[in-house]
């Protein structure tokens, strides 16, 4: 399967939220937050822009370990009403402002971007720092905190759009990906040459490398890829701190390719002949069809199966009379491989 670390991540809130949702841990224990406050309760943002909103966290933490001496918090606030692409923002990470890591006060920004139309609310507090997160492991889920609420204004909110060329892409090709980037209110582009990062599998979702370039003055991004980047997950990110304006992720579109082959190309009747083959890609965990010609044109599914992660499959053949019995194996369009068939074989019934 395409992109096993990112799709997840990457297609929950279409990069914007990558990254922010470790893996399932129990709430930390020293951190306990006594208040959020926000320095604003209402922004617009337009475009590309982003407003920075300062965020105030009274907040203890049970640690005299010199590793917690600057320990970062980060506010977590989601959607609770409204449109817009994005349903999460995060803070930047926020540094110990007064007081001390059992007893003090963290500020910071969040920068708001247009995307994230609607009332988003506080609703918790973790540690950082953001980059920590995205290193693996299991982190303490952040704190639930009840904390204030931001109504945002997103006006001339952007839109990225992808086109592949070809549009199915062939096993050891290279092709192209025109990006687009466009004003959703005026249909248009901005006119300015924007900022992104192109990435592959997990790049799409981590501060992991990729690379960075410059939209034309059209909203245009034109880039080839050689044959070796067609199996991961392909990306435009546009980024802010520490999560991004908005992004697209997308993997190319792969004929069916199908083979089979019968383990005996003659039974008696009624026996049991298995067919095995493989999907190239490999197309994991996808339906296979065996099937059989009626008549002169007909085929008829006699038997089915899944593939495996590995894109191999066995389906069974059963002769039905004596003679030379064509069959062929049937593969539906799944995911992002198109419907596909191998090619006519026969078994002789006996």
């Amino acid at each position: 399967m395409w992109g096993h670390r990112v799709v997840a991540a990457l297609l929950a809130s279409v990069v914007v939220g990558a990254g922010i949702t470790a893996a399932q841990a129990a709430v930390d224990p020293k951190l306990t937050i006594a208040n959020v406050t926000a320095d604003r309760s209402a922004v617009a943002v337009s475009g590309l822009n982003t407003v920075p909103v300062q965020l105030t966290v009274t907040a203890k933490y049970n640690s005299t370990d010199p590793a917690d001496a600057h320990l970062v918090l980060l506010v977590y606030l989601k959607r609770i009403s409204g449109p817009g692409p994005n349903s999460l923002m995060l803070s930047t990470d926020l540094p110990l402002s007064t007081g001390t890591v059992q007893d003090g006060v963290w500020k910071g920004p969040v920068f708001v971007p247009s995307t994230a139309g609607g009332t988003f609310k506080v609703y918790a507090v973790g540690t950082g720092p953001f980059l920590a997160l995205q290193a693996g492991g299991t982190p303490p889920d952040p704190t639930p905190f009840d904390g204030p609420t931001i109504t945002v204004t997103g006006t001339n909110v952007p839109k990225v759009t992808a086109k592949v060329t070809p549009p199915i892409v062939p096993f050891g090709s290279g092709f192209t990906i025109t990006w687009a980037i466009t004003n959703t209110a005026t249909a248009k582009p901005y006119g300015t040459r924007i900022k992104v990062l192109l990435g592959l599998d997990n790049q799409c979702a981590e501060e992991a490398g990729g690379i960075i370039t410059l939209s034309t003055t059209g909203g245009l991004v034109v880039h080839q890829y050689p044959a070796s980047s067609a199996d991961p997950l392909n990306c435009l990110r546009i980024k802010s701190t520490p999560l991004d304006i908005i992004g697209l992720g997308l993997g190319v579109a792969r004929p069916g390719v199908v083979s089979a082959t019968p383990s005996r190309t003659s039974a008696p009747v009624g026996t049991i002949v298995p067919v095995n083959g493989n999907v190239l890609g490999p197309a994991g965990f996808c339906p296979v069809v065996l099937q059989r010609l009626y008549g002169a044109t007909q085929w008829r599914g006699v038997s089915s199966a899944k593939t495996r992660q590995s894109g191999r499959y066995t389906v069974s053949a059963q002769p039905a009379y004596k003679g030379l019995i064509p069959y062929r194996v049937y593969f539906p369009k799944c995911y992002r491989y198109q419907a596909g068939v191998s090619r006519v074989f026969y078994i002789r019934g006996l």
